[in-house]
């Protein structure tokens, strides 16, 4: 590190908060949330609004800015905009100046060390952020415009195998979802004439833990149990990256995840995560909390089988229609209970099953290969920051 002076992040970059009052935005304007960036900084689901969707203040940003995440800065929500739009208030726009990058400013703030720096520096118990001016005060290596141009080349390269690969598996899921409708057709219209029955029928419904915010920690401790969120279903996958901690006391053994359980955002303040599901794989010594319900499939139909029938398009429509609220959409447990779902002979959704394992390994094979592309890009990243690539 001292082969590379340092500075503040105020001396070469500002954090640029124009304010976006509800009445100034435009339909057709992109929004970004904090669930709209991945961790490491993808766009997932940006979409524009319509006229009076956005009830509150925002700020406004532009491809020449970094948005930079300040809830919860240790998820490392730090993405580079290629278009303009308005944020969310807990997202802080970043301006560069003439002698800072905006590729390597990216990768610098998504540097483990950064993210921790930051993490370190951010107040509050239950929904720690990190203030406009203490980010201001953060340091950063800074070497000259050309090496900085240099490294987040590299890093763009290197990141841009780790998508393609994160492409290569999205569309093995994809192929799934394709030979589920191919075998049994559009749920929506039942072509094959399948028997129906209802998910409640199959299913038992299981609600989650219920807790005060203040039973609530960040960190493991003797006596807790970690607990999932909403927020913790991705892409029909469960993310453990960012757990919270409550009383094994509140938590009843029927609320451990179990091998095939198909665990579902419920409720949540975006249409974009309510109702989003994903089998669990394996039993786990891991909770669910009440913005979530499971469903666990009985002997009548099998588990797979079960599980992708939330991964069809008539799903998610349905649940559009069906979550309700103001300020927080609810998908309540008669509207999961009563959907229909078609219901084929046993041996046709074990032959389905039977199909998708195959596929499953293959998936595997490739999460393997992406997390040695990811062991690559983090040395890269390790040099990089250190001012040894």
């Amino acid at each position: 590190m001292s082969r590379i002076p340092r500075v503040a992040l105020k001396e070469v970059a500002s954090i640029d908060r124009t304010i976006v009052e509800p009445s100034q935005i435009k339909p057709g304007t992109l929004f970004v949330g904090l669930e709209n960036i991945e961790s490491g900084g993808r766009f997932v689901n940006v979409r524009p609004v319509e006229a009076g969707e956005l009830a509150s203040s925002k700020f406004a940003f532009t491809p020449s800015h970094v948005l930079y995440g300040k809830l919860r800065p240790y998820l490392a929500k730090i993405a580079r905009p290629d278009f303009a739009g308005v944020c969310s208030t807990d997202i802080l726009p970043i301006k560069p100046g003439q002698e800072l990058d905006r590729g390597y400013l990216t990768w610098t703030l998504l540097a483990p060390e950064m993210i921790a720096l930051a993490a370190s520096r951010a107040t509050g118990a239950n929904l720690p952020r990190l203030s406009p001016s203490a980010l201001e005060e953060i340091q950063i290596p800074l070497p000259p415009l050309p090496e900085q141009r240099r490294i987040a080349a590299i890093l763009d390269k290197a990141d841009a195998l780790r998508a393609k690969r994160r492409a290569a598996l999205k569309k093995l899921d994809e192929l799934t979802q394709s030979i589920f409708l191919d075998m049994f057709g559009d749920p929506a219209t039942n072509p094959k004439g399948w028997p129906v029955t209802r998910v409640g029928a199959v299913a038992r419904q299981i609600r989650g833990v219920t807790y005060s915010k203040g039973e609530a920690s960040n960190e493991p401790r003797e006596g807790y149990l970690p607990i999932l969120r909403a927020g913790n279903i991705t892409d029909g996958q469960i993310m453990i990256d960012d757990l919270i901690f409550v009383p094994a006391k509140r938590v009843s053994g029927e609320q451990l995840l179990r091998k095939n359980d198909v665990l579902i955002a419920a409720s949540s303040g975006s249409m974009d995560v309510v109702g989003k599901a994903a089998k669990v794989q394996y039993d786990m010594e891991v909770a669910f909390g009440a913005f979530c319900k499971v469903l666990r499939p009985g002997n009548e139909v099998d588990p797979t089988f079960f599980a992708s029938f939330f991964d069809t398009q008539h799903y998610r429509r349905r649940v559009s229609k069906l979550a309700t609220g103001i300020n927080i959409n609810n998908l309540r447990s008669e509207h999961l209970d009563n959907l229909e779902l078609p219901n084929p002979p046993r041996e046709l959704q074990s032959l389905f099953a039977a199909k998708a394992a195959v596929i499953a390994v293959w998936r595997s094979n490739y999460r393997r290969s992406l997390s040695l592309i990811d062991a690559l890009f983090a040395s890269l990243q390790h040099r990089a920051f250190r001012g040894e690539l």
